[in-house]
């Protein structure tokens, strides 16, 4: 779904009362707009000179008494052509193209794909929004339905399925925002896309952040910016009893469930003790089309910038999941290197962890694991020549391989994330 929630049969009148007003003052010097008695014939005027142009090209326009001068009445008389109107509104008609293009899109379709196109509302009576959706989509818009009654209609039907009335048909709702968790870095990790048909559920595994975690904080979240403090907040608990371990062993499910209805319920729950919390969200649906068309332009408009933000955000978890993985080497195999190496990684895990605290972008944070792969490589290849079978399995165990952390590469073993 998608729509513009600022575009609508108003906006079209509106044209045409600016359109008279703006008319009216070149041919007798008096502004309309100032009289709110005046204006609101207009715009009934204006109303019914849209309707009258769908089924004829000229539409008359005659307000007797619209305006006193000097104590003499004015009249208003005008003729409002088709032609005119198209071209008074011709932006407002261009504007109903993008929401069509952005459903199809969120849907992974094309015009081709389309069966049947459905006008709704009354404004969708104007030639030029006929002939454009005719211009866009390829087919004649369907005729067979009043579009003054379609969503009344839809609803209706809706109400019988959710009932369990109407056995023979299926409609498909789908949520408006994507829903997700906030994990490291306070990145908003999305598990539900939006646009999903619901009924629907999505697990995905993630883990702790530091070491001998017993506790994760879960922040549920909706919206389609990257970062949790751009995008609402549906509810937060936590999820207590995790089992002491090295950070990204212990395995947290989450899940979300979305019914029906529209309401959401999120259970996380650790795999090794069995431990499990939940949260059921009622008002996640209860948004008006303002809050939708909102957070999707929003998410447009910032797109960039949200990019090049989560970009050092993953660079910094990344590289910080390395210089986890090189110091415990270093603490499991201590015995095994040179005092002198020991010392230098030491040293130089140390100063990665203070230059990485102040760098500000993605290029800092390359500097910051090329510094320190600098000083490893040489060491850990030296330990590994001495010491082949030993080094390997401590490698694989550790991690400390710097091409695993690029890219947002996972080196927690099928773990999707770390929550706070």
């Amino acid at each position: 779904t998608a729509g513009n929630n600022r575009l609508g049969g108003d906006d079209f009148d509106k044209r045409i009362m600016d359109w008279i007003t703006g008319e009216f003052k070149k041919e007798h010097g008096v502004d309309l707009t100032k009289d709110k008695m005046a204006m609101q014939r207009i715009k009934e005027a204006a109303e019914k000179a849209k309707i009258d142009l769908s089924g004829v090209t000229k539409a008359k326009i005659s307000l007797p008494f619209i305006a006193m001068e000097n104590g003499v009445p004015m009249h208003l008389d005008m003729e409002l052509t088709r032609a005119k109107f198209d071209s008074l509104t011709e932006d407002l008609v261009k504007a109903t193209q993008g929401p069509m293009q952005q459903a199809l899109k969120d849907a992974g379709l094309s015009y081709n794909d389309i069966a049947k196109v459905i006008m709704v509302g009354g404004s969708t009576r104007i030639p030029a929004v006929y002939e454009s959706v005719k211009r866009i989509t390829g087919k004649d818009p369907y005729k067979g339905i009043n579009p003054d009654e379609c969503v009344a209609l839809g609803a209706a039907i809706q109400g019988g399925v959710l009932a369990g009335e109407v056995k023979d048909m299926l409609l498909l709702d789908v949520t408006p925002l994507s829903l997700g968790i906030e994990t490291l870095g306070g990145v908003c990790t999305k598990l539900i896309d939006r646009n999903t048909t619901i009924p629907t559920s999505k697990s995905q595994i993630f883990s702790t952040a530091a070491d001998n975690q017993t506790a994760v904080d879960i922040h549920v979240l909706q919206g389609e910016r990257q970062f949790a403090r751009d995008n609402k907040t549906l509810g937060r608990f936590e999820l207590v009893g995790i089992a002491p371990a090295p950070r990204g062993v212990p395995q947290i499910e989450v899940t979300f469930d979305i019914d029906a209805n529209g309401i959401v319920s999120v259970k996380a729950c650790d795999k090794a003790t069995g431990k499990s919390q939940s949260i059921t969200i009622t008002a996640s649906s209860n948004l008006t089309e303002a809050d939708i068309d909102a957070a999707v332009k929003d998410a447009e408009k910032y797109a960039e910038e949200d990019k090049k933000r989560r970009a050092v955000v993953d660079a910094k978890n990344n590289a910080e999941q390395l210089i986890f993985a090189v110091d415990k080497f270093v603490s499991e195999n201590g015995e095994k290197l040179e005092e002198a190496d020991k010392t230098q990684v030491t040293e130089a895990t140390k100063a990665a962890t203070e230059e990485l605290a102040k760098a500000e972008s993605e290029d800092d944070v390359k500097a910051v694991v090329e510094k320190l792969t600098k000083v490893t490589d040489p060491i850990f290849t030296k330990f590994y020549q001495q010491n082949p079978e030993a080094a390997a399995e401590a490698a694989k165990q550790a991690g400390i391989n710097p091409e695993d952390f690029q890219g947002g590469a996972n080196p927690d073993g099928g773990v999707d994330g770390t929550v706070e």
